[in-house]
């Protein structure tokens, strides 16, 4: 495959959650990874949406599905989504942490916080 603007596959994610999330003690519903630094965000589903907020603030236009069993990438630029190259391991968070997550940070009552 030829090499793809904003796609960096020998970059590896920044961790298995959200890095915003995990700092304040949050949680997510779904993660995503940024194809370009390895950044892992929440989705705009999750309360805090910072896959968004790290394109917003870094440029960064790309993402992944950082959810086992998905592949797809996001182009937030062109508002479409598309198949891409493998990126560097892991590809995804561990199958045994819960969606939404992490285990033991999300609240009874989620589904009212989500977009």
């Amino acid at each position: 495959m030829s090499e793809i603007p904003g796609v960096d596959p020998s970059v590896p994610p920044s961790g298995t959650g959200c890095v915003e999330c995990d700092a304040a003690g949050g949680w997510w519903v779904h993660l995503r990874r940024c194809a370009l630094c390895g950044h892992i965000g929440c989705c705009d589903t999750s309360p805090s949406q910072h896959a968004t907020a790290h394109f917003k603030e870094s440029g960064h236009p790309i993402i992944r599905s950082f959810e086992p069993g998905e592949d797809w990438f996001w182009d937030y630029t062109s508002d479409s989504g598309f198949g891409g190259p493998e990126l560097a391991d892991p590809q995804a968070h561990p199958a045994d942490q819960p969606v939404p997550g992490p285990a033991g940070r999300v609240p009874a009552d989620w589904m009212k916080y989500v977009h």
